[in-house]
C-alpha cells in the first residue's frame, strides 16, 4: 500500500511517541504497519478499546502475518493477571441499585427511597475511584463529579456515611465476599504495579482511556505508542481522561482522512471552532481526501438513546412496512437502562399498574413524580430519559417499540437494513455512505445558555468539550453524504452537494427535550383553568398552520393546558402541532428546567 509521508515519518520514529490521528485517516493500518516494520522477534502488545475493536484488530494482524503480536483490551489485560490468582467470581452486568442496598444493608432514616438513592451514589464513587490513578478513595473529591443542585446537597450533607459505604463495598469485593465488577479488577490491576514482557506497547484510542489504565501504560518499560484522536474523547461519564494530552511524548500527525470529503472536512473543523467559546484555541488540520460516490448504506445517529427512539418511530410510522432497520448494539439495551430497569417498569409505574412493575426500586416508587424525585437525587440521565419517553407516549409505548422490533433485522444481516439507528456512543468507529443527525446536538446557541448558567465552572466546561466533541464524531461518521439539521450547522457555514440541510421548523428550533437531565414538576392548576372538556370542543384547525409563529394568547391557552394536566398528546392534538413543538414551547417559556 502507499503510505503518507506523516505515516512513514511514524514508522521511521524511535522511542516513545504519541500519534494524534483524525476521524477516518486509517490509524489503524498505520499501527499495523508500525508493528510490521519492527522485528519478527519483538514482543509487540497492542491493546484495543473494547472487544469488538480488539476481535477486528487480530484478524487484521494475523492477515498480515504478524503472530508476535498480542491483542487485548485493558479490561481482558487485567482479567487474566488478577482474577485466576485470587478465584475472583465476576458480576457481569454490575450491580443494580436494589442489589447493592442488599449487600450493604443499607437502611431507610425516614425519607423515601433515601438508602436507594445512596446505593447509587456509592456505585458511581465506587466506579469513580477504580477508574481513577489514586492509590486511595480518600485522594478523591466525589463531589467533583456530582453537579445538580440537589444531588449535591444531599452528597454534601451525607458524605462520610457515602465514603464509609464505598470503602466497606470495596472491602467486600477485595476479600472475596461478593462478585466484583470489571472495574474492580482493573483498578486491582494497576494497584499490583505490574510490569509486562513487551518490547512495544501499542495503545489505540487512547484518548478515551482511564486513568487507572493509562497509568500501567506509562509506567511500563517498553516503547509506548499511543494512538488516538484529542477531540474523540466522548467517555467522560465513563471517568476517561484524555491521554495525548497527558503523555509527554514526541507528537506525530495523520491529519488526511480517507473517509469523507473536502466539504465535510471543513465541517468538522467548523464545529470544534465551538470550542473557543469555552477558551480553548483550536489549531487542528483535516485533509479530506474520500470519493466515494454510492449510497449502500444509511444512518440515523442521535445524541441520546431518546432523541433517536423519537427518530425510530417517526420512521417507522411514515415509512413502508417492507423498510428495514437495524440498532447499533442491542436493539433491547436502548430500552433499558444500565442497571437493568426496564422502560415497561417505568411506563406500568406511571399507569398505576404496580403489580406488573418487575424492578425492585421502581416497585418502591407509588408515582412517577417518586421517579423523578430520585432523578434529581442522583443525576441519572438515563432514567431520566425514560421518563420522558413515558410521559410523552404513554400507553403507546408497547405497541410502537413491537412496531419497531418488527421491522428490526438481526445482527449477522445489518446489511439488509435501509436504515441503521445508532447513538453516537454506539457508532464510535463506524462509518455508513449516509448520514442523517438527529436534532438534539450541542449547538452556538446551546453553549452560550449554558456558559451564561454555570459560568467557567470546571465542571460545566468539560461537560461543553464533551458535548462538542460529541458533535464531531457524528459528523465524521459519514463517507458521502450528511444530513444535518439547520440549528446544529455553524453559522454562514456554505452547503455543498454533500452536505443536505434539513430546515427545522420555527417552534421546534430551540427544542432541548432530548438532552434534558432534569425535571420540575408541572405548576398547580389554577382555580380559575378551564375544565379539559371545554378545551377539547375547540377544533384545533383554528389554529391554522403548524408552522406558524406563537402568540401571546396561544401561549396563554398552552399555559393553562400544562397546568391542567393536559398530556403532550392532547396539547397537540389541540394546538395542531407535533409532540416535540408543543414540548419545545413550554421549555422556551420555562415551565421546565434546561440542562445539557
Amino acid at each position: 500500500m502507499q503510505l503518507t509521508e506523516e505515516q512513514v515519518k511514524i514508522l521511521q520514529s524511535t522511542g516513545d511517541i504519541k500519534i494524534n490521528a483524525v476521524a477516518g485517516s486509517g490509524k489503524t493500518t498505520t499501527v499495523i504497519e508500525y508493528a510490521k516494520s519492527r522485528s519478527s522477534n519483538a514482543r509487540i502488545l497492542y491493546l484495543a478499546f473494547n472487544k469488538s475493536v480488539k476481535l477486528e484488530a487480530q484478524k487484521k494482524f494475523t492477515a498480515k502475518g504478524l503472530h508476535n503480536v498480542l491483542v487485548e483490551t485493558a479490561h481482558s489485560l487485567a482479567f487474566k493477571h488478577i482474577v485466576p490468582k485470587h478465584n475472583y467470581q465476576i458480576k457481569a452486568n454490575g450491580y443494580k441499585t436494589n442489589e447493592l442496598v442488599q449487600v450493604l444493608q443499607l437502611s431507610n432514616s425516614g425519607e423515601k427511597l433515601l438508602e436507594f438513592v445512596f446505593a447509587n451514589h456509592i456505585s458511581k464513587f465506587a466506579a469513580y475511584f477504580c477508574n481513577s490513578d489514586k492509590l486511595k478513595i480518600s485522594e478523591l473529591n466525589y463531589l467533583d463529579i456530582v453537579s445538580g443542585e440537589k444531588a449535591t446537597k444531599l452528597v454534601k450533607v451525607n458524605y462520610k456515611y457515602i465514603e464509609h459505604q464505598t470503602r466497606i463495598f470495596l472491602s467486600k469485593m477485595d476479600k472475596g465476599e461478593i462478585e466484583i465488577t470489571h472495574d474492580f479488577y482493573l483498578k486491582k490491576f494497576q494497584l499490583a504495579q505490574p510490569q509486562l514482557n513487551f518490547d512495544y506497547i501499542l495503545f489505540d484510542e487512547g484518548q478515551d482511556a482511564s486513568a487507572a489504565m493509562l497509568d500501567v501504560f506509562f509506567k511500563q518499560k517498553a516503547t509506548k505508542v499511543i494512538v488516538g484522536d484529542t477531540h474523540q474523547q466522548i467517555y467522560g461519564w465513563r471517568f476517561a481522561v484524555n491521554s495525548l494530552e497527558k503523555a509527554s511524548y514526541p507528537t506525530y500527525f495523520l491529519s488526511a482522512s480517507f473517509r469523507f470529503c473536502e466539504n465535510i472536512a471543513k465541517l468538522a473543523i467548523q464545529t470544534l471552532q465551538y470550542k473557543t467559546l469555552i477558551n480553548q484555541s483550536i489549531d487542528f488540520k483535516i485533509n479530506g481526501l474520500g470519493n466515494e460516490s454510492n449510497i449502500k448504506s444509511n444512518a440515523i445517529i442521535a445524541r441520546t438513546n431518546l432523541g433517536l427512539l423519537l427518530k425510530a418511530i417517526e420512521y417507522v410510522t411514515e415509512t413502508k412496512n417492507d423498510k428495514k432497520i437495524y440498532f447499533e448494539g442491542n436493539i433491547n439495551s436502548y430500552t433499558y437502562a444500565d442497571d437493568g430497569t426496564s422502560l415497561y417498569d417505568v411506563l406500568n409505574l406511571h399507569l398505576g399498574k404496580k403489580h406488573a412493575i418487575k424492578d425492585s426500586l421502581i416497585k418502591q416508587m407509588t408515582t412517577l413524580s417518586d421517579l423523578e424525585d430520585y432523578i434529581r437525587k442522583t443525576e441519572d440521565i438515563q432514567l431520566g430519559m425514560m421518563a420522558e419517553i413515558v410521559k410523552e407516549y404513554e400507553g403507546e409505548i408497547p405497541a410502537i417499540i413491537q412496531k419497531i422490533k418488527n421491522r428490526h433485522v438481526e445482527n449477522d444481516k445489518k446489511e439488509l437494513a435501509n436504515m441503521v439507528f445508532s447513538t453516537v456512543h454506539r457508532c464510535k468507529g463506524m462509518e455508513y455512505d449516509c448520514v442523517e443527525l438527529v436534532n438534539d446536538f450541542v449547538n452556538e446557541e446551546k453553549i452560550e445558555n449554558s456558559l451564561l448558567k454555570n459560568g467557567n465552572d470546571d465542571y460545566a466546561l468539560a461537560k461543553i468539550n464533551e458535548e462538542i466533541n460529541l458533535l464531531y464524531v457524528a459528523v465524521t461518521r459519514t463517507k458521502n453524504i450528511l444530513k444535518i439539521p439547520e440549528t446544529l450547522l455553524p453559522k454562514d457555514f456554505p452547503t455543498s452537494p454533500k452536505i443536505v440541510v434539513i430546515k427545522v421548523a420555527e417552534d421546534t428550533k430551540n427544542e432541548t427535550k432530548q438532552t434534558k437531565s432534569t425535571f420540575n414538576p408541572a405548576p398547580k392548576p389554577s382555580s380559575k383553568t378551564p375544565s379539559k372538556s371545554n378545551y377539547m370542543l375547540e377544533s384545533k384547525e383554528k389554529y391554522g398552520s403548524a408552522y406558524a409563529p406563537w402568540t401571546f394568547d396561544l401561549d396563554e391557552e398552552l399555559l393553562e393546558m400544562y397546568q391542567s394536566g393536559y398530556t403532550m398528546k392532547e396539547m397537540a392534538e389541540h394546538f395542531g402541532r407535533s409532540r416535540g413543538a408543543i414540548i419545545s414551547r413550554i421549555e422556551k417559556l420555562e415551565l421546565r428546567e434546561e440542562e445539557f
